[in-house]
């Protein structure tokens, strides 16, 4: 908790030059951080340091631990490891000397080709919001601030920087917001705000959102933060309710002529220091009160003294040194946690008895990257490891059998944001050297290589970076026609896929078993392995609907995506994800909350044990461990003009059982799944009997019971 006394006594002794050097980024002398605040020495105020980080710390220059993609952490539907990850992140920024992490990123999951997806979490706003309410928690006890982002209604790549998304008060108060409002309540002290516009306001600008909800109607009392160079003015994000710009130094590309046309999703690095004189001038002539500056400085001075930051006693790790006082990076814990989170996300999509593997089969690890670990998808995340584990090099150190190795076809290029960008140099998303001279790849080969094998696993992924959306769900490269050869060569065939969030998968009946692996980061192989031999159950479950790309909401019109004249009309309504399946009684893929385990479970009955607590008693019938995921939807009763979906998320929990155990679930329902937002009264709950389904996902129900409101 920030002493108030305290910082209003430091407030009273700056000088407006000072209060504006705490709103408005500088050039890092030490050229680590991703943004930077310069210290003001005469007030003992210490140098303030950003840094990107979802899938681990992208601190210039240094390596960190590669955590598994964001989507991953969300599969293993688990709120406690999700703050067990948080807390390794916050403690490896720490050791590399930064205070603030830029993560989580908590939007909800709109468009499935969303070139970001593999940063966030979710198709619902509940699970979104308690996955990130769990890795706030965990970043924020290490003592770095957390930053949720991209504050609001940011669910595409395409034009990010002009796009408006128009979508009316029912659709944000239901879904976009309530992930960021969960933040909030846990205590998040940093808010980004996004690119886009809102209805027609950029949301740097966006008063009635930034000012009105997020600070006004929830008490945020952090400071909100502008994305990178993604301040669209200076009197109406001052007035809005912004505090801090950042990066807040221009960067100037040369191309040689003079101009530069900056690519679609990039925004115009040459604006920047719109909170420097500018702001000043503003505060001159009365179209900024001067205690406007006071406000954004005060909170900014409050993160910085509720996490320790005044007192004079933070100091980065020497290189190798672990300990809580300085951080701590690639740690051995760390290491564990990573993979921890790589096989609990990992999600068994469907299997034919082929799996687990038995130790002494002879199998075929086959695909165009199965030499690479799969770390994360292109842009701010991307994250260098001190070690990691590819593909190949998992299953030979777990095999007892004989491993053979094909490629099949040519690499699948990763992609990334930095080759978009002019100032930047040559970068690779997965942190290996891209060379197609070093192999020289065969169809042939890879079907002979999967003939002579018991088993055949096919690795396949794709490529998605920030700025750039997908161009279809297909899977890139010939991939489709590697994994129907293998498996017309072996009836064994094992599919591992790697992607960020949902692809086709026409040969899905045509092959033994699919695994879905996300962005696994560094344990990749390691984590493969273990699931694939049954060293750890797939406990898993997809945080987003899989499904024909035809059959989502956001296919239709394209002003529903990529958008018409700079606007893209969220004509859906609430009806996204699960929600859009349901109510059009579609046909499925694999439906949200899916995915099987190793072992077998039986439920009881449910029942209503508080107002918004519902009991289960589920047991392990199988003669092995395994990790259940007990899903409650809430069905609520027919009202007439409120048009509701099917069937609601309510509250999850994930559970070991050992083979034989039986264990009770208690499981909160949240209020979000029995509320309906109505613009002109507010959030209103109807009367009537509420079902509350209780499952493996949103369309295998086990058991129900009723609840009245």
């Amino acid at each position: 908790m920030a002493d108030e006394d305290h910082i209003e006594a430091l407030l009273a002794r700056l000088s407006r030059a000072q209060k504006l050097a705490l709103v408005r980024g500088a050039t890092d002398p030490e050229g680590t951080a991703t943004g930077y605040l310069p210290s003001i020495e005469e007030a003992g105020i210490p140098p303030f340091r950003l840094v990107d980080g979802p899938l681990g710390i992208r601190a210039e220059g240094h390596r960190a631990t590669a955590f598994p993609a964001s989507i991953a952490t969300a599969a293993t539907f688990d709120t406690d490891l999700a703050r067990r990850q948080g807390a390794a992140m916050g403690r490896e920024a720490t050791a590399l000397g930064q205070d603030a992490l830029l993560a989580p990123g908590v939007n909800v999951i709109r468009v499935p080709q969303c070139g970001r997806n593999f940063e966030y979490l979710s198709e619902d706003p509940v699970h979104a919001g308690a996955v990130g309410a769990g890795l706030i928690d965990g970043i924020q006890s290490a003592d770095v601030v957390a930053t949720v982002k991209h504050f609001v209604a940011n669910n595409q790549e395409t034009h990010r920087t002009t796009v408006s998304a128009e979508a009316d008060e029912r659709t944000l108060r239901e879904l976009y917001l309530p992930p960021f409002r969960s933040a909030v309540d846990a205590g998040v002290g940093s808010v980004m705000t996004a690119y886009n516009r809102v209805n027609g306001t950029h949301m740097s600008d966006h008063e009635r959102l930034v000012g009105d909800v997020l600070k006004g109607a929830w008490g945020f009392d952090g400071y909100v933060v502008s994305d990178w160079y993604g301040l669209e003015s200076t009197v109406g994000a001052a007035n809005a309710g912004l505090d801090m710009e950042m990066p807040g130094v221009a960067e100037v590309p040369d191309d040689g002529t003079g101009s530069y046309e900056w690519p679609d999703g990039i925004p115009d690095a040459t604006r920047a220091g719109l909170f420097g004189d500018p702001l000043a001038a503003a505060i001159d002539s009365g179209e900024v009160p001067a205690d406007r500056l006071v406000d954004m400085a005060r909170r900014v001075l409050g993160q910085m003294d509720r996490f320790g930051r005044l007192d004079g006693g933070r100091t980065a790790a020497d290189d190798g040194e672990n300990d809580d006082e300085v951080g701590e990076i690639d740690s051995q814990r760390h290491r564990d946690i990573a993979a921890d989170v790589a096989a609990r996300g990992t999600v068994l999509l469907d299997n034919d008895g082929v799996l687990p593997l038995a130790d002494g089969a002879d199998v075929a690890v086959i695909g165009p990257n199965v030499d690479e670990p799969k770390l994360g998808g292109g842009g701010s995340s991307e994250t260098s490891p001190v070690h990691s584990v590819t593909p190949v090099e998992g299953i030979e150190s777990r095999a007892v059998g004989a491993v053979t190795t094909a490629f099949g076809i040519p690499q699948i290029e990763s992609v990334s944001l930095f080759d978009l960008l002019p100032f930047v140099g040559d970068d690779d998303a997965d942190g290996t050297a891209e060379d197609d001279t070093r192999r020289e790849p065969s169809l042939d080969d890879a079907v002979d290589a999967a003939a002579a094998a018991d088993v055949a696993v096919v690795f396949v992924r794709d490529a998605t970076t920030e700025a750039r959306d997908r161009e279809s769900l297909e899977l890139p490269g010939r991939q489709d026609a590697l994994v129907s050869a293998v498996a017309a060569a072996n009836e064994n065939t094992v599919v591992v896929v790697r992607s960020g969030g949902p692809v086709e998968l026409p040969w899905r009946e045509d092959v033994a078993a699919i695994i879905e692996q996300w962005y696994p980061g560094q344990a990749d192989g390691d984590a493969a392995a273990a699931v694939l031999y049954g060293d750890r159950d797939p406990s898993g479950r997809l945080p987003v609907t899989f499904a024909p790309e035809s059959q989502y909401p956001t296919a239709g019109p394209e002003r529903r995506y990529p958008g018409v004249d700079d606007q893209v009309h969220y004509d859906e309504g609430v009806f996204i994800g699960y929600r859009h399946f349901d109510d059009e009684d579609a046909n499925l893929t694999y439906p949200f909350g899916h995915g099987h385990s190793y072992a077998t479970f039986a439920y009881g009955d449910a029942e209503i044990t508080a107002e918004q607590t519902v009991t289960v008693s589920v047991e392990n019938v199988a003669d092995r461990p395994g990790r259940e995921v007990v899903q409650a939807y809430v069905r609520p009763p027919s009202v007439e003009d409120a048009d509701r979906p099917v069937r609601e998320l309510a509250g999850f929990e994930a559970v070991q059982l050992d083979a034989g155990e039986r264990q009770t679930v208690t499981l909160t329902l949240d209020d979000l799944a029995f509320s309906r937002y109505v613009p002109d009264s507010g959030w209103t709950v109807d009367s009537g009997t509420y079902t509350v389904e209780i499952g493996r996902s949103s369309r295998d129900v086990r058991t129900t019971v009723a609840v009245d409101r």
